[in-house]
């Protein structure tokens, strides 16, 4: 019979166990790859205490390393494996990870990290560094896949990033906000006020074109003279300027193919939308403007600065928020004190929505407006009419209503 192995006190050592001549224990063992992986402590006991969490490791199928691994470890893996994304998209998922998980949560080891450290992290980011809640959103997004990839690999169990922004959704009440479209009455008046005020004339065409096209900001910016048919009457969308501000990388711009399939469309040039074009030709002739951006191979877009630059969402947005302050001014200033009608706040994005709620108010076919919009998924589409039917139904009741008063 085999002589079984002791220590220097005269303990048996168990398989695997060994002690160091220097002091201390080891236990080596091989994964279930074959891979040969070792422990160290300075005491038996405290050895065995880590056995223990190993063999639990290998009953629940967690890989061997995966308590010496750190979160930002299993980010680099995401970061090399990942794909399918737009190049900008995954941009922006690298950049907000290494800005705000790197320095902080991803330095705790996988294998530690909690449901409640991912709730308190978020948390802190809201009330501590005063993110929006869309911008922790997106770190959550790429967290997320972090932590599933360590599920897949087989260092955690579950993820500990389930539900943690949704409570944080439903705990600030940001996720009943509506994203809401002008009304027929408003878009007149935000029309006609840059029609008519000489300081914003040079703004009417493209807000004109968003209006009545629903093209995306990217889209919009990044349209060419040669994607628009004026003879028979079509806009040809085939790609989407998008503009990078990384504190890291600086400000540019690249060309995209749409998101999706369904973001390369052509869309009818109703008379706005003709008579817009033509003003803005006719604005850069009088004003000398001549786009001088080249992007990717693109140029001759339309719409340009002064300088020949193309425009950004940002500067568009800038734009939007000085002319509904003097627009309501104005009127406020000509009614003493009694408006009947001001400008909400709103956003280039809001334009897209109004158009998308005029179609459905105006009872264009459904499917004719998932394609014009460019929208993938039907229940996006879905969602706008039925919003937009609701209120056209609240509204036709108050007409109805007023009819039978006889007012």
């Amino acid at each position: 019979m085999a002589q079984r192995r002791k220590d220097s006190k005269g303990r048996v050592l168990r398989t695997g166990e060994s002690e160091r001549k220097g002091g201390g224990y080891d236990f080596r063992w091989r994964d279930g790859h074959g891979k040969r992986n070792s422990i160290y402590a300075p005491t038996l006991e405290e050895l065995r205490e880590k056995e223990e969490d190993v063999l639990l490791d290998k009953r629940k199928g967690i890989t061997a390393d995966a308590r010496s691994a750190l979160l930002n470890d299993r980010y680099l893996v995401w970061r090399e494996l990942k794909r399918g994304l737009k190049d900008n998209t995954f941009q922006n998922y690298v950049y907000m990870y290494e800005m705000f998980v790197k320095p902080d949560l991803g330095q705790l080891r996988i294998s530690q990290i909690r449901h409640s450290d991912v709730r308190r992290f978020y948390n802190t980011l809201y009330e501590e560094h005063g993110l929006k809640i869309s911008t922790i959103d997106n770190i959550h997004t790429v967290l997320h896949q972090v932590l599933e990839l360590a599920v897949q690999d087989n260092y955690i169990t579950s993820n500990p990033s389930d539900n943690a922004m949704k409570e944080l959704k439903l705990m600030h009440n940001t996720n009943t906000d509506k994203r809401r479209a002008l009304t027929r009455d408003e878009q007149e008046l935000f029309l006609d006020y840059l029609r008519h005020t000489r300081k914003y004339q040079h703004w009417y065409p493209i807000f004109s074109i968003m209006l009545n096209t629903g093209m995306r900001v990217g889209e919009v910016t990044g349209l060419r003279w040669c994607d628009v048919d004026l003879e028979n009457g079509l806009i040809d969308v085939n790609h989407t300027l998008v503009y990078y501000n990384h504190r890291k990388n600086g400000c540019y711009f690249n060309i995209h193919t749409p998101k999706t399939k369904a973001g390369c469309r052509t869309i009818p040039i109703m008379g706005d939308v003709r008579e817009a074009l033509e003003q803005e030709r006719y604005f850069q002739q009088m004003l000398g403007y001549k786009c001088t951006a080249e992007i990717d191979g693109y140029t001759d877009f339309i719409f340009v600065n002064r300088y020949g630059n193309v425009h950004n969402q940002g500067t568009l947005n800038k734009a939007l928020r000085r002319i509904i302050r003097d627009c309501n001014d104005e009127i406020i200033g000509q009614s003493k004190g009694k408006p009947t009608l001001l400008l909400p706040r709103f956003s280039c994005h809001s334009l897209r929505h109004t158009f998308a709620t005029r179609l459905c108010e105006a009872g264009v076919n459904m499917k004719v407006i998932q394609d014009v919009l460019g929208h993938a998924d039907f229940q996006t589409t879905m969602n706008i009419y039925t919003d937009a039917t609701k209120d056209l139904k609240q509204q036709e009741f108050r007409s109805l209503e007023e009819f039978l008063k006889g007012e």
